[in-house]
């Protein structure tokens, strides 16, 4: 035998007689290699393939009975001739191993199994996985014995381990195969793992069962007591036994057996145990009963055919070695968890934030990987530990010298300002790292192994590991990358991890493409710079701008974010800019909000830093906020100026901050002592960590002694060499105060915003700024008095849009007593003055509303209406009726009985109609809104007697908006409000309108009466009242409109006939019920077919004849 050969399957005694055998004097089969070469010299030079044949013949268990068996054990056991000394079959098995004749040897095994002779060194061997361990090198032809009996051949498939698993086939899309064949592949893995482990399970009970030497003594000192059934042999004699009754036609015994028995599996022999042999059947077993005599043996081993002369003479007792290796084993096995979970707290603990160290431009590391124990390495030895195949890893770990550096930007944001971007980054900061076990082990390897291929198909499985991974599973998976990053350093993230990300940029699973998104805000800290702003950021624009998924765009938006925190290229603020509009413009909220929240605090820092901010950033919106309004003089897009206007609101704390920053006290700003508090009421509240002041400066203390130096410096010394501060005093606020001018009264929404950006606006700047440079700039402007009023064109300064925003966006920032007393004098004044110069009241009606919602103004509102109310002026008194409609919504029971409505009844009171009609819009908004039923009584008297008084029969104006009012409130008042008072009272006033001389009053009358009844008819009406009020109003109605609107006419026959034919239903069907079905009918029918109707009141009379015809 050549040097150095060492088999572990051959014992010391075994060798030494080969070697005496092996002489140049022994005989030679025709078949053995040429003269003068011993046994020990073969070598399968030749023969390549029986690895692949084992591996394809070979494929459930090493010992499977479909392997064929052809005579060669035989010619082996025959070739050492006649008159030679006998070679035993223990010796040409070693030799076989030796020799690598792995298929041979298995045919002999096979061979001895079928005799009932298992020989225990091949069944060691082909029961021993770590035997077929793939081997890296070359052939072995040319390698040395050395090499062990594992040489070149694949392992066998039949048990999936740790180390034999194909993460790759077994990964959830691995391969980019088809869902098919995904979720078979899924279902075996899922089969073999329970297989598995209900095979360790028996070999457990199997091992477990052996009785102890104690109560083996007990049995054997007692006779008659039987041992208990084994586990084992239990499940072997219930295969027996059920195979026994399916041989004898007991099907339905059977069927009942192996119900009684479902944890078997009675159609596999091969779920008894591990390598167990099937014996006899049961009637063999029977006939050959008591023939053979019983092994004297007092153990044996479990479920393994032993040659009776290969056991000892004598009893053989339990070798003490075995008994002390076992716990040394358990204890090895309960180390294991121990020591990934340390290689776990090394891989978390180098990304979790607290234990991030801030430093100017970027962060400091924590110690890396190479601290971790060798797991794998470990679980190697503890069941192979004749290999190591992961010793070069450790040789990769010594190789490391020094922490990884990282390309630090070239910025100066603070790290408060830096904590806070990164805390966008969604990763794990639990304790649960370990449910997903893998996570860790493949990054350990990744990080660690030497060839960049496996390395790259470890990253892949990472990325691949999981289908559709939740929230928690992506930031385990993040926290990994980082770790990964920090390890590595950037060349190895640029070259290993981004290809994984562009890989799945295009997914068909939302889930990956999200953390591929997130995937990049992570690792902005850890990539070069170049790449941070070229690759990076081009995945991030492709995937804002065609990703149809809400929260992949969220996500991009927040990681454009963080690289907008760490980019350093100037070339690429006009990207930075375009990507932030594109992000504002988008469809989903969830992404303007990420906007608002992210990318405008972290592109704002750096237009800072570049010096933009002022020159360009926000001059950009300005000016596309002008371009916006002059383009859309007659519809204006407000969705744009929306955006353009949140996104100079999300500018406002930056800008603050660059003009503390760039202050000429910004030198002496120094923190001695205990800094001056903060009021909690000081700045609006911030829509994000990045947003809020002490974050961009640095600190809350530092914040403070720059605000009471600012203070200081703009109550005392002025804003001389102030640039920044000048800048925003004369050019930013000249400028929007223009822009707010131009906007169009009647757009709500655009005065809403324009209010709530001056709000933040003075808000942020403080009280003294506000004072000193805002306040004038709109006080001149604004100049209140009587001449400054057009009169004829109507488009003065005070009918713009200037007025609500100044009242309530400027006047409204601070709530002391000088400043209330501010905003009712300019409400006061503008009153007057609009009310004396006849101009539109559109400005002071949107002043009304906007601070109407605030239920904090309405006692202020009251203050300025009831200084109207008694006004010796009847103009400013029927403003000031006109304006309560518009603040009784939301107001307090308590405020509308003592304040409103004797505010209203003096003005009833007075000598002018056009005052008393002015209120009626109001009583009409206290019956639909108010509950208190003797404040409903005097409103409802106050109407009645608007209706009923004789001074008012000729008063046309009244009878309008009488029918007006009752329209808008009759469908949400109180039902007996509106049986009781509405309905008769339209029907009087129908049947007067019929005696209307004048045809143009007779038509408003009637139009009015048209929509007044068109919106009751949605309303639960009795039949009593349909037959008495309803129907004859709408027939006096249609009187009038055969005259003047045949159109209005034919809608009118037809709510008529329906009316009509809803009510002799009802009658018909239950003559004696309750007329509230009836009504219910009507109130269903008539609302749904008349208001689907009232569109086509513009189309032509043929259109109009068949709009209420029933359905045939």
């Amino acid at each position: 035998m050549a040097a150095g050969s060492v088999n572990p399957f051959l014992s010391d005694s075994d060798e030494e007689a080969e070697r005496r055998t092996d002489g140049p004097d022994k005989r030679r089969s025709p078949g053995d290699v040429a003269p003068g070469l011993g046994i020990g010299a073969l070598s399968p030079h030749t023969d390549s393939e029986p690895g692949a044949s084992l591996l394809s013949s070979s494929r459930t268990s090493p010992g499977v009975e479909s392997v064929s068996v052809p005579g060669a054990a035989a010619a082996a056991v025959s070739a050492g001739g006649s008159g030679e000394p006998r070679l035993s079959v223990d010796a040409i098995a070693a030799q076989l191993l030796r020799d690598q004749y792995i298929l041979t040897a298995l045919e002999l095994h096979t061979e001895l199994l079928e005799a009932g002779r298992e020989l225990p060194r091949l069944r060691d061997y082909f029961s021993n996985p770590g035997n077929f361990e793939r081997q890296s090198g070359t052939p072995p032809a040319c390698k040395e014995p050395v090499l062990g009996p594992a040489g070149q051949l694949n392992r066998t498939g039949s048990i999936s381990t740790l180390d034999s698993l194909d993460f790759a086939r077994y990964s959830d899309d691995g391969n980019r195969e088809s869902d098919e064949r995904v979720a078979v592949l899924e279902f075996e893995l899922r089969k073999a793992k329970e297989t598995i482990q209900a095979l360790r399970a028996n070999l457990t009970q199997a091992a477990e069962s052996d009785v102890r030497m104690q109560e083996r003594k007990n049995f054997k000192s007692s006779p008659e007591i039987q041992e208990p059934i084994r586990p084992l042999e239990k499940r072997a004699l219930n295969f027996l036994v059920n195979e026994y009754l399916l041989k004898n036609n007991y099907k339905l015994s059977s069927i009942t057996f192996s119900d009684e028995n479902d944890d078997q599996d009675f159609e596999l022999w091969d779920d008894v145990g591990l390598n167990i042999p099937k014996p006899p059947d049961l009637l063999h077993l029977y006939r050959n009963c008591g023939s053979s005599p019983p092994s004297p043996r007092d153990t044996v081993d479990v479920g393994v055919g032993v040659e009776a002369d290969e056991l000892p003479s004598g009893p053989v007792t339990p070798q003490p070695s075995l008994n002390t290796e076992l716990p040394q084993v358990c204890c090895r096995r309960a180390s294991l968890p121990v020591s990934l979970w340390h290689m776990h707290s090394c891989i978390v603990g180098s990304t979790q934030f607290s234990g991030l160290t801030h430093q100017p431009g970027g962060f400091s590391s924590d110690p890396d990987l190479q601290e971790a124990p060798p797991v794998h390495s470990q679980v190697t030895d503890l069941t192979r530990p004749q290999t190591s195949p992961h010793a070069k890893l450790k040789c990769q770990t010594s190789q490391r010298k020094g922490p990884v550096e990282f390309d630090q930007p070239n910025r100066k944001l603070s790290p408060a300002f830096h904590q806070a971007l990164l805390s966008f980054c969604p990763m794990s900061l639990k304790d649960d790292f370990l449910t997903l076990e893998l996570i860790p082990l493949i990054l350990c390897t990744a990080c660690l192994h030497p060839e960049p291929k496996e390395r790259d198909q470890l990253l892949h499985i990472l990325f691949n590991l999981i289908k559709r991974p939740d929230d928690e599973q992506r930031q385990m998976i993040l926290t990994g990358c980082v770790a990964f990053a920090r390890h590595v350093g950037p060349t190895r993230v640029e070259a290993e991890l981004l290809p994984q990300c562009w890989e799945q940029i295009n997914h068909k699973y939302p889930e990956r493409r999200l953390l591929v998104a997130e995937s990049c805000g992570a690792l902005a800290p850890y990539l070069p710079k170049e790449i941070r702003s070229s690759l990076v950021l081009s995945m991030l624009q492709q995937m804002l701008a065609e990703d149809k998924a809400d929260m992949v765009r969220e996500a991009v938006v927040k990681s454009l974010g963080i690289i907008m925190g760490y980019i350093d290229d100037p070339d690429k603020y006009s990207q930075g800019l375009e990507l932030m509009l594109l992000s504002l413009g988008d469809p989903s909220e969830r992404v303007v909000n990420a906007t608002h929240q992210v990318f405008i605090p972290a592109f704002a820092a750096w237009a800072t830093e570049l010096g933009t901010l002022q020159s360009q950033l926000i001059p950009t919106l300005l000016s596309r906020i002008e371009k916006l309004l002059k383009d859309g003089e007659h519809t204006l897009d407000e969705h744009r100026l929306h955006i353009f206007l949140s996104a100079l609101q999300s500018l406002i704390p930056a800008l603050f901050a660059a003009v503390l920053q760039n202050a000429p006290f910004a030198d002496r700003a120094r923190l001695q002592g205990e800094a001056p508090p903060i009021e909690v009421t000081r700045f609006p509240r911030p829509a994000s960590p990045l947003q809020d002041l002490a974050t961009i400066i640095g600190s809350r203390e530092q914040l403070a002694v720059l605000l009471q130096l600012y203070d200081h410096q703009l109550g005392h010394e002025g804003t001389t060499g102030w640039d920044s501060l000048l800048w925003v005093v004369n050019q930013m606020l000249p400028q929007l105060i223009d822009i707010v001018s131009r906007i169009n009264i009647t757009s709500g929404t655009s005065v809403h915003e324009f209010s709530r950006f001056f709000w933040r606006l003075c808000r942020t700047f403080g009280k003294i700024f506000t004072n000193t440079k805002v306040k004038p700039q709109f006080q001149e402007i604004l100049r209140l008095s009587e001449e400054n009023v057009d009169t004829t064109a109507g488009n003065g300064i005070l009918t713009k849009a200037t007025v609500p925003i100044y009242a309530t966006g400027v006047l409204t920032c601070y709530n002391q007593e000088e400043d209330r007393k501010l905003l009712v004098g300019f409400l006061e004044d503008v009153m007057t003055t609009l009310s004396l110069s006849h101009a539109t009241l559109e400005s002071l009606k949107a002043s009304f509303v906007e601070l109407g919602a605030n239920p904090a103004f309405h006692e202020l509102l009251l203050t300025v209406l009831w200084y109207g109310v008694v006004h010796t002026s009847a103009l400013v008194r029927c403003t000031a009726a006109r304006m309560f409609e518009l603040i009784l919504r939301g107001m307090s029971e308590t405020l509308i009985d003592k304040r409103v409505a004797p505010a209203l009844i003096a003005l009833c009171s007075g000598p002018e109609f056009s005052v008393r009609i002015a209120t009626i819009p109001a009583f009409g908004t206290i019956m639909e809104t108010v509950t208190q039923r003797e404040l409903l009584e005097r409103v409802k008297m106050q109407l009645a007697s608007f209706l009923e008084d004789l001074q008012y029969q000729d008063q046309h104006s009244l009878h309008m908006e009488i029918i007006r009012t009752l329209g808008r409130v009759g469908p949400n008042a109180e039902p007996r409000f509106r049986d009781d008072f509405v309905l008769p009272h339209l029907h009087k006033l129908a049947l007067v309108n019929n005696m209307q001389t004048v045809e143009a009053k007779r038509l408003d009358i009637a139009t009015q009466l048209f929509e007044a009844y068109s919106a009751l008819s949605c309303c639960f009406i009795s039949d009593e009242l349909m037959v008495h009020h309803f129907i004859p109003g709408l027939r006096c109605l249609r009187t009038d409109m055969e005259h003047l609107s045949p159109e209005h006419e034919v809608i009118l026959s037809s709510m008529i006939k329906e009316c009509e034919q809803k009510v002799e239903n009802k009658s018909v069907q239950d003559p004696q019920g309750s007329a509230s079905i009836a009504a219910s009918l009507v109130g269903e029918d008539t609302r749904t077919k008349f208001l689907s109707k009232m569109g086509q009141l513009t189309t032509s009379g043929a259109m109009l004849a068949n709009v209420f015809q029933r359905k045939k």
